[in-house]
């Protein structure tokens, strides 16, 4: 094979592929109490993580895991 052909669909592979390891988090903004869903893990303590330690793979799960924390459903 063709070394270059092997490197480019390295390259290829290693720019590709973070975009198909999505994460979910369901966070709680700690002013306003309210509960969303973001793509990355907040850093700030502005926001926390409210599903403990389960990170959903698709919004539809992180959807569906919102509505059974108890913090977001008694809002």
């Amino acid at each position: 094979m063709n070394i270059k052909t092997i490197i480019a669909a390295a390259v290829l592979t290693s720019v590709a592929a973070p975009a198909f390891a999505q994460s979910f988090y369901v966070v709680q903004d700690v002013k306003t109490k309210k509960c969303t869903i973001t793509e990355a893990k907040p850093t700030t303590t502005e926001t926390t993580v409210v599903s403990g330690d389960t990170v959903y793979k698709t919004r539809t799960e992180a959807e569906a895991g919102m509505k059974t924390v108890k913090v977001c459903t008694s809002n």
